[in-house]
């Protein structure tokens, strides 16, 4: 049996892609493997976000030929569909691939290897593995169930996207936007929950536009569908822009399977600076979403993106993000420093912001983040909230398990009962580093209110092995 390895660089659209193709190899008669060192073949889905994303999928193929020189290593995503000629010289690449040809991997792979197809490709598209008709550079990946043992799947509902920003590459390498039918979305995450999932997560490049290339459909509307026709546990939307933020959108957040985390990327809290990236909304449209959220939505969290030492930013306007920031007390912020992609109307721009203010900007920024991260954590202390429970390992002959809450805070617990793949009431008692620690109620029923269920009798270890 031929063994895969699948390495995935960047966001959850990519996540999205290296779960399409594992399901492929699978079903195709490979065997996916965790270890490089073990596989046949090794396949890498690269991002390119920034030029600290291209270096980190030029290291990972160089050291993945490294652990492993005689396997078939494969260069796919993002990098690769930007500038294939660059990954191809990497050494000990034998194939590269960008997203527009990402759903002939694997018939290139088994011509590559020698393998005739153990099952062909009419065949995957009559079994819904592959989108039936013919391949373009518009193609979508159609199944994206992950491998067997997972808890939560990614299901990318579309892809593509029209609001070119200056300094965005995604376009350019994602294509013009297009969605998947409802009606297929519907019956993969049924089919999804029939295998055991516990948390869908529906991701894509602009999931606020889903729908505008099908009649009559909509985010809400799929939303609205996906909680009606499938029983999923958990549903969590994965990203959303403020101007998408609606009353009718947020009404569907009564029904508790929808995770109460939005992550809602800001970029610059000045006006000046949103207008030359071409972002869509204004500093007080963005906390007006954000005041909507936290009004309409219990138990709210907030996550953003925020890119620091955009050109021409002045200490000025990168005050006003740190005060919008301030005032809008995210749950958790992601900082990166502005860099510049070819192809972008912002690689054009003059008036570069220099290194050692980016940095100072740059730590300025990460302290607030993990200051605010730490306060929402605090105000968690003391009550139940859903955990599902994802990893886990022995310490000192007790078991250590972690897992998310739905507003996707990592919570750690110790348990001698097996908890994979259940959600659980917890009860949140201190947080360790970027950890909160919490204690499982006992005994837990499927539809038992939190608060209907007694603690655990006895002491609690509190606090992390050591």
């Amino acid at each position: 049996m031929t063994l895969v390895y699948i390495e995935t660089h960047g966001c959850k659209l990519n996540q999205a892609d290296s779960q399409a193709l594992a399901r492929r190899f699978a079903e195709a008669g490979y065997r996916m493997v965790d270890d490089p060192a073990q596989a046949d073949v090794c396949v890498v889905n690269t991002c390119t976000v920034t030029h600290v994303a291209d270096r980190k999928a030029r290291r990972a193929l160089s050291a993945v030929h490294r652990a492993n020189p005689g396997a078939l290593l494969v260069a796919t995503g993002c990098y690769a569909q930007r500038a294939p000629e660059r990954l191809a010289q990497v050494e000990g690449v034998g194939l590269v691939l960008g997203n527009t040809q990402k759903d002939n991997l694997l018939e290139q792979v088994n011509r590559l290897v020698g393998l005739a197809p153990l099952i062909s490709f009419d065949r995957l598209r009559m079994s819904g593995i592959i989108a039936s008709g013919p391949r373009s550079t518009d193609t979508i990946l159609h199944e994206q169930a992950p491998a067997p043992g997972h808890t939560r799947a990614t299901v990318k509902i579309q892809e593509g996207c029209n609001q070119v920003c200056a300094y965005c590459i995604v376009p350019k390498v994602r294509g013009r936007e297009r969605s998947l039918h409802p009606d297929a979305l519907v019956a993969q995450i049924q089919r999804l929950a029939a295998e055991g999932y516990q948390e869908v997560v529906l991701t894509g490049t602009q999931l606020g536009t889903y729908g505008f290339d099908l009649p009559g459909a909509s985010l809400t509307g799929l939303i609205r569908r996906l909680l009606e026709k499938t029983s999923v546990p958990r549903l969590r939307v994965s990203s959303l822009q403020p101007q998408e933020i609606s009353d009718e959108l947020l009404a569907l957040w009564e029904n508790p399977r929808l995770c109460p985390h939005f992550h809602l990327p800001l970029q610059s809290g000045s006006a000046e600076v949103l207008k030359a990236m071409h972002r869509r909304y204004s500093p007080r449209q963005y906390v007006q979403a954000a005041e909507s959220i936290r009004q309409r939505v219990a138990r709210a969290a907030i996550t953003t993106d925020i890119i620091v030492g955009f050109p021409g930013e002045t200490a000025q306007q990168f005050q006003e993000t740190h005060d919008l920031c301030r005032n809008v007390e995210f749950s958790g912020l992601n900082a990166f420093p502005y860099s510049q992609r070819p192809g972008t109307s912002a690689a054009h721009l003059s008036l570069n912001v220099a290194e050692p203010e980016k940095r100072h900007r740059m730590d300025v920024m990460l302290a607030q983040a993990r200051g605010q991260a730490r306060r929402y954590r605090q105000t968690l202390m003391g009550t139940i909230c859903p955990v599902l429970w994802e990893t886990s390992r022995s310490v000192a002959g007790d078991q250590v398990w972690a897992g998310l809450t739905d507003s996707y805070v990592r919570v750690a617990t110790w348990s001698t009962e097996p908890l994979h793949n259940r959600i659980t009431p917890v009860v949140m008692e201190h947080q360790e580093r970027e950890v909160v620690w919490g204690r499982v109620i006992h005994p837990f029923r499927s539809g038992v209110a939190p608060q209907q269920c007694a603690l655990l009798e006895g002491p609690a270890r509190r606090g992390p092995p050591g």
